[in-house]
């Protein structure tokens, strides 16, 4: 599959390292290379965005998406007198306000609950880390299941694109205990069924 990433940071880096070594082909292009944005979106079949939250509208003013996933890493984040806080949400959610700026793309909002090093390495851990997916297309959803699967990476379905409300506070989740509780990065969420008794 060809994979286009939009950010050249350490999530864009530590992405395109996992999917490249799964077999996939990928390119990257940084945010401020107005052509190569444009070209990479029409070459590549998944689009990443794994840029700023501040940084999607001018990269959706930049490119044409039709019938194609594109994955919304971004936290919608705005620092306030309490510290770290959401820049939307309860009514909406940055992947809704960016589906609304693509509407001809299967926007799926995923990989902004855990940071680059674990998107990088997924070894070491009792089970796999999970990234909750939202999303209103089924086939994009599942297209983007699998690529997480690929990264080592525990895809649990969250629903629609609404869902996005829950995932994006949720993300905030990780980044307190990360940073503030000082858990540091190499941590991830997990999902552990109960065994049959």
């Amino acid at each position: 599959m060809r994979i286009g990433i939009i950010g050249k940071g350490r999530v864009g880096s530590a992405l395109a390292t996992g999917w490249r070594a799964a077999g996939h082909e990928v390119q990257l292009s940084g945010r401020d290379t107005t052509p190569g944005v444009a070209d990479l979106a029409n070459w590549a079949d998944v689009i990443v965005l794994a840029v700023p939250y501040a940084a999607l509208e001018n990269i959706a003013a930049t490119i044409t998406v039709t019938d194609k996933p594109v994955i919304d890493c971004t936290n919608p984040i705005v620092m306030g007198p309490d510290g770290m806080g959401l820049a939307v949400g309860h009514t909406t959610s940055g992947a809704e306000q960016l589906q609304a700026l693509l509407p001809g793309a299967h926007v799926v909002k995923t990989l902004n609950q855990v940071g680059a090093e674990v998107m990088a390495d997924t070894t070491g851990f009792a089970h796999a880390p999970v990234q909750l997916l939202a999303g209103d297309n089924d086939a994009a959803k599942a297209t983007v299941a699998a690529l997480l699967s690929d990264l080592g990476l525990e895809a649990l379905d969250a629903g629609g694109l609404s869902k996005a409300r829950l995932l994006e506070p949720f993300a905030l989740t990780w980044i307190n205990q990360a940073i503030a509780q000082k858990h540091g990065r190499n941590w991830a969420f997990g999902a552990m069924p109960r065994a049959v008794q």
